[in-house]
């Protein structure tokens, strides 16, 4: 296995009408560009993955030592060559080209591609044409034949050589790398691509999902000899949370908030306090089944919203790694987390530090 997957996600998307580059959106869950990524390393299928960018310093490499980000250029073509030269040093066989912007292909249709380079030196993956077109001639114009057109996607798979060979002689800009073998009169193998795998070009391409909101909310004393917990995140105090399980307030509270919104009854009903098998249980356990009841079901989180409720210890402390410890628990970009630390004016047991209470408010979208 001699493959390299290079992304090109350097564009300046001008037409998705937006302060924040296409690539770098946030859809189900993840920055745009994330989940070619990540089905690239699922898939084992890559010795590399290159990412090339347009600015190298909005992204923090947090994958593994495979993934490589590079600087692009100003044109997709320019990106593509540079993406290249980059992996020529590694002497690869074949090479896959992939946009970005198509973050909905599977892993069997990376599978496909890779198995068609045994026969052919270019596969491209196509999917007929659901609308009438015209073409201009002139002032006049023609029909194309349904039948006889189609649409090419991406991932686009290449034995290297004939790809860099033909991309470093081209002098204009082509709008992909199967183009270059069309023009040259070369051998083009189609395969079956995936509706599913649509290019993301504007915005409504991604806003018309459905919203739905959910509560959440829990309370424990706190009681000596026990550690504490937060987020998943055990936090340094004198005393934890008393309960059947480990009591973290804000996991249990978001459990509920994710099951309110999708109307999956409560956390209760998933771990009854008198289940043995659930005694002293740690929260992240209890929350797995509930991200899987939600991939499932197609909901992906859009934001979360954490108020807890205590004297001490002190939120501004540990709200960063409490996030951060949240955002993997979920699977989800830190960014569409917000903890707010909230005290009760001395009153009560919360006010006397006998207990932690947490309100959480989550929005999830269900993707059709």
């Amino acid at each position: 296995m001699n493959n390299y997957f290079i992304i090109l996600a350097s564009g300046q998307s001008k037409r998705f009408n937006s302060n924040t580059l296409k690539q770098y959106i946030i859809y189900k869950n993840k920055p745009l560009f994330e989940h070619s990524i990540e089905k690239a390393l699922t898939s084992k299928l890559f010795k590399k993955i290159i990412l090339v960018v347009n600015n190298k310093k909005q992204i923090k490499n947090k994958f593994s030592k495979n993934v490589v980000i590079i600087k692009g250029g100003i044109e997709r073509s320019d990106s593509s060559l540079i993406g290249l030269k980059y992996i020529k040093k590694f002497k690869p066989s074949n090479v896959l080209i992939h946009d970005a912007a198509r973050p909905n292909f599977s892993l069997q249709l990376l599978k496909n591609l890779v198995d068609s380079l045994k026969k052919n030196k270019a596969v491209i993956p196509t999917v007929n044409t659901k609308d009438s077109i015209k073409y201009k001639v002139k002032k006049q114009l023609f029909n194309l034949n349904r039948d006889h057109s189609f649409s090419t996607q991406t991932p686009q798979a290449f034995r290297f050589n004939d790809l860099y060979n033909l991309s470093i002689k081209q002098k204009i800009k082509i709008q992909d790398e199967a183009t270059l073998f069309i023009e040259n009169n070369l051998k083009v193998k189609f395969i079956k691509g995936e509706n599913s795998n649509i290019k993301i070009t504007y915005k409504e391409d991604i806003d018309t999902n459905k919203t739905f909101i959910g509560i959440g909310f829990d309370i424990h004393r706190l009681i000596k000899g026990k550690k504490l917990y937060l987020g998943g995140l055990k936090i340094p105090f004198h005393s934890g949370l008393k309960g059947h399980s480990d009591g973290d307030v804000i996991i249990h509270s978001i459990i509920d908030a994710l099951l309110g919104a999708m109307r999956k009854k409560d956390i209760g009903t998933l771990f009854p306090d008198n289940k043995k098998k659930f005694k002293n249980i740690r929260s992240p356990k209890m929350l797995k089944p509930v991200i899987q009841i939600m991939d499932k079901n197609k909901f992906y989180i859009n934001n979360v919203d954490i108020n807890l409720i205590c004297e001490q210890p002190k939120v501004s402390k540990y709200r960063d790694k409490i996030i951060k410890s949240l955002s993997k628990l979920l699977n989800i970009d830190s960014s569409l987390i917000n903890l707010k630390g909230k005290t009760v004016e001395k009153l009560g047991l919360i006010g006397k530090e006998k207990a932690v209470a947490c309100e959480v408010i989550v929005s999830i979208i269900k993707y059709d």
